[in-house]
């Protein structure tokens, strides 16, 4: 149908479908007449072009994740790796601590890297507080009191001196308490004290010597120790010096330049060290007259007054004798000590012997003779024996009344050896006016040049004499 209701005459074409019987509904459609197909089209771009988008940046999304994680955990790792080497010597020093100082010697061990077992090594020779608190009431000080004497134009003047040295505690027995100490540190003793670790005082008295070795043995008599002092002191463990190996640690403990006890640390520097003993500052191993021993050498400080004193391993244990002669003054970081090995046998053998007490002056027994040192390249050269000559014999002496005579070398006296006047002297301040002892002399054969050993009983008599 066509109706013209527009006042311009224009037409507005509808189509009306009417509603069949099967009840469909009209539909209008635009006025132009077109179809909407070109929308349509629009929206699918659009959707192709936003799932591209999505597509792109979602994968840019997923490789960043993926790349920052792979970064992130390398870092971690690392990090992780980083602390765990940072935690591994606080861990190693807390288990060490923990443990004592056998588990820290079981640690150092279980370590692979050098770095380790140096840092290790170090703070083990750091702190050896332990070790000290355990040996300490073992070493002793020693003071001794002496009579030097000296020589001018043919006059011989003496004067009284003193020196320090240190001791180790060793052994006891039902009356005495034992210490070694080097020969050299109580050697002409007039008068020997013993400063124990509580600071309290005693005389001692020498027991045995090796001047060879350079080691004695002194006693202090039970009855003058107090109770307290007992309980404060100890008993040092000798250990096996023959087991020691170049770089382990080392402590020093002594009487260091005669202040009191003070401790000093380093290594085992050197092994079997061989040495003159009868020199302080030759190194020449072929020197004649000298007896050849060996020594632990350490850069622990050895100082005067440590002479006598102990050097330890880190189990608290006596692996040598300092002594403070041996190098003299021309050397720096290198002390010596007698290996403990070797000194054993010879302190049991002087720990054995009868303690003798030193008589007084006043009471001393006399020979009555002037003598003169035999040396030993006057032996050598014309085939006299070592010891001394009887010069002159004083009329009415013990010597004029046992038989000596002019011309006899005197060469022990009671199972001791005598080399020398002051060795002789030395020998006799031990007995009283009195006395009788066994005097072995050299007397001149029938044959010129020949000697024959003889022992000659001597009842020593008064100063007066």
């Amino acid at each position: 149908m066509y109706e013209n209701n527009y006042p311009n005459g224009a037409y507005h074409y509808e189509t009306e479908n009417t509603a069949n019987h099967m009840g469909q509904s009209n539909v209008t459609r635009p006025a132009n007449g077109k179809k909407n197909g070109s929308g349509i089209g629009k929206k699918i771009a659009v959707a192709i072009c936003c799932g591209l988008c999505f597509g792109i940046f979602g994968g840019m999304g997923f490789w960043a994740v993926n790349t920052a994680g792979d970064f992130l955990n390398e870092r971690i790792i690392g990090d992780a790796q980083i602390k765990q080497t940072d935690e591994e010597p606080e861990q190693d020093a807390a288990a060490d601590e923990q443990a004592g100082t056998e588990s820290m010697a079981d640690a150092e061990s279980d370590q692979t890297s050098g770095i380790d077992q140096t840092e290790q090594v170090s703070a083990v020779v750091t702190d050896v507080t332990a070790v000290v608190k355990e040996v300490m009431p073992a070493v002793v000080s020693i003071n001794n009191k002496y009579v030097e004497k000296m020589s001018f134009f043919g006059q011989e003047y003496s004067s009284e001196a003193q020196s320090t040295g240190s001791g180790i505690i060793v052994g006891q027995n039902d009356t005495e308490l034992l210490l070694v100490s080097n020969y050299h540190v109580v050697a002409a003793a007039e008068e020997l004290t013993v400063q124990f670790v509580d600071g309290t005082q005693v005389q001692a008295q020498i027991k045995g010597s090796d001047e060879d070795k350079d080691l004695a043995v002194i006693a202090v008599q039970l009855n003058d120790i107090s109770s307290e002092t007992m309980n404060e002191i100890a008993i040092a463990k000798l250990g096996d010096s023959d087991s020691l190996t170049v770089g382990e640690p080392a402590i020093a403990i002594g009487n260091a330049l005669g202040y009191g006890q003070s401790v000093t640390t380093g290594v085992v520097s050197a092994l079997n060290r061989a040495i003159p003993s009868s020199s302080t500052q030759s190194y020449d191993v072929s020197a004649t007259d000298t007896e050849i021993n060996t020594f632990i050498q350490t850069d622990a400080a050895i100082n005067p007054g440590n002479s006598g004193g102990a050097l330890l391993n880190m189990k608290g244990e006596v692996i040598g004798i300092n002594s403070n002669k041996i190098g003299g003054s021309a050397v720096e970081g290198m002390g010596y000590a007698i290996p403990i090995s070797d000194a054993k046998p010879i302190i049991e053998n002087l720990m054995s012997k009868e303690t003798r007490i030193r008589v007084d002056e006043d009471k001393r027994g006399y020979l009555g003779i002037t003598g003169v040192d035999v040396r030993s390249d006057y032996s050598e050269d014309y085939g006299v024996p070592q010891g001394v000559y009887i010069s002159s014999v004083i009329e009415g002496s013990a010597a004029d009344a046992a038989g000596l005579a002019r011309g006899y070398i005197i060469t022990g006296i009671n199972d001791e050896q005598v080399e020398s006047m002051s060795e002789l002297k030395e020998e006799l301040a031990y007995y009283a006016a009195g006395d009788t002892v066994e005097l072995k002399v050299m007397v001149m054969a029938v044959v010129p040049g020949n000697y024959e050993e003889q022992t000659i009983s001597v009842t020593l008599g008064a100063q007066s004499q």
